[in-house]
């Protein structure tokens, strides 16, 4: 039996049918895994293929959430009809013979690298995570033709153009859980559904199920790191010196979609600035501790902090019997409570680690790259109170967990014994 090319955008749920259905600018706002870049890819696909001379861009606050959607649109054109296409397509660019183009660009803070362009259609992924200043920069690029806009996102919190486009009634707006999508669905699709619904419900507290599952604004999450806050303290070229001691804080991953991160800072405690910054996917613990010593001798840390609790507790083990760092790592657990000086339990490590880097950034203690990820990654970290007590999380949070350990390795002159 022939394979049908096509089949994997054939199957489409109500709500998708009427977003393909409806002109305009559209709005939609989603749980997790609903299927919201399919439809989009469709829908931008078609209309590159039956309009001439259009020029289509798709953007994110990062390239490499603009770049998932843009592979996603290539796929479906090629599918559909490859020989629409004019030469090899690259990953910033489509280019069909019919004159239409379309763009992969990552937004900014700014919109600075967008600027310049006439387009005719505007995708913007992860809407909400684009600083609202990026939209002054896109205004004038639609202005001349006249085009629409798509935005689609998980929310992030009652603010920002996402949230006010939403109920903007120049917008079409679409609402869809992840619940909502599992319903729709049947076999092996609708059970890797619910293992996303199941491992959320584990995770997450109801306030942020409520955001990332059901797709639905909070009034009560709020962001721990301030849009001035990462304007002030992500200022730095990729590319600097710096005098005094080195400190590592990784994030660990395992196979999975999940980053693990190595972020380095140095300086004194009253002055850091970072050194290094990098990501690595689908890593082997073997991989991971083959990449610290590789840190190590590079940079000769005076700390390495590391969670040694869930695929950290493999990595810590092994590397505290490797001569050149056994002396420099330290057990950063996320779950472990702090020991004031009167031996009384304080709180969650955690919590502190992060208290740590945002009164360092308010204090002008601290300096980090100027870079997306860096940026994306504090920008999605949310607290909730529960109960009078505060929890933190994030979503694209592996990054900024590198960062609290690197700052907390920095900010203590001495190591205090920690209890689980």
């Amino acid at each position: 039996m022939k394979y049908d090319i096509l089949k994997p955008w054939k199957s489409l749920d109500p709500w998708q049918e009427k977003i393909l259905a409806t002109p305009g600018n559209i709005c939609v706002r989603s749980g997790r895994q609903v299927g919201k870049s399919t439809v989009v890819s469709i829908k931008a696909g078609e209309f590159a293929m039956k309009h001439k001379n259009k020029v289509i861009m798709v953007v994110a606050s990062v390239e490499r959430s603009a770049y998932l959607l843009f592979e996603k649109v290539l796929s479906y054109i090629f599918a559909r009809n490859k020989k629409c296409i004019s030469g090899r397509p690259t990953k910033k660019e489509i280019k069909l013979k019919n004159g239409s183009r379309i763009l992969c660009l990552p937004t900014g803070d700014s919109g600075y690298g967008i600027r310049g362009h006439t387009i005719d259609l505007l995708i913007a992924d992860e809407a909400a995570f684009i600083n609202d200043d990026v939209w002054t920069a896109v205004a004038p690029m639609l202005t001349v033709t006249g085009g629409d806009t798509w935005l689609l996102s998980t929310p992030l919190g009652r603010e920002g153009y996402f949230h006010d486009s939403f109920e903007d009634p120049t917008y079409t707006s679409f609402h869809i859980s992840t619940e909502a999508v599992r319903d729709l669905r049947s076999g092996i699709i609708k059970v890797n559904i619910q293992k996303v619904i199941d491992s959320a419900k584990r995770r997450f507290s109801k306030a942020k199920y409520t955001q990332e599952i059901l797709g639905e604004f909070s009034d009560v999450l709020t962001r721990v790191f301030t849009t001035n806050w990462i304007k002030s303290v992500c200022t730095l070229p990729q590319s600097h010196s710096v005098v005094g001691d080195l400190f590592l804080g990784v994030d660990i991953a395992g196979m999975g979609e999940d980053e693990s991160s190595f972020e380095v800072l140095g300086g004194t405690k009253e002055r850091l600035r970072q050194v290094h910054h990098e990501t690595t996917q689908k890593t082997r613990t073997t991989d991971t501790e083959d990449k610290i010593i590789y840190l190590e001798k590079k940079y000769k840390f005076n700390k390495i902090g590391l969670d040694d609790g869930g695929m950290g507790v493999g990595v810590f083990d092994h590397l505290l019997l490797n001569d050149l760092v056994k002396r420099k790592i330290i057990a950063l657990n996320n779950a472990r409570r702090f020991i004031d000086d009167e031996g009384k339990e304080k709180g969650l490590l955690k919590d502190d680690m992060y208290m740590n880097l945002l009164v360092m950034g308010e204090r002008g203690e601290l300096q980090l790259f100027d870079n997306e990820e860096i940026k994306r990654s504090l920008k999605s970290i949310q607290c909730e109170k529960i109960g009078g007590k505060s929890k933190i999380m994030g979503e694209y949070s592996h990054i900024t967990e590198g960062l609290i350990r690197a700052a907390w390795c920095a900010k203590q002159k001495g190591l205090k014994i920690w209890v689980a």
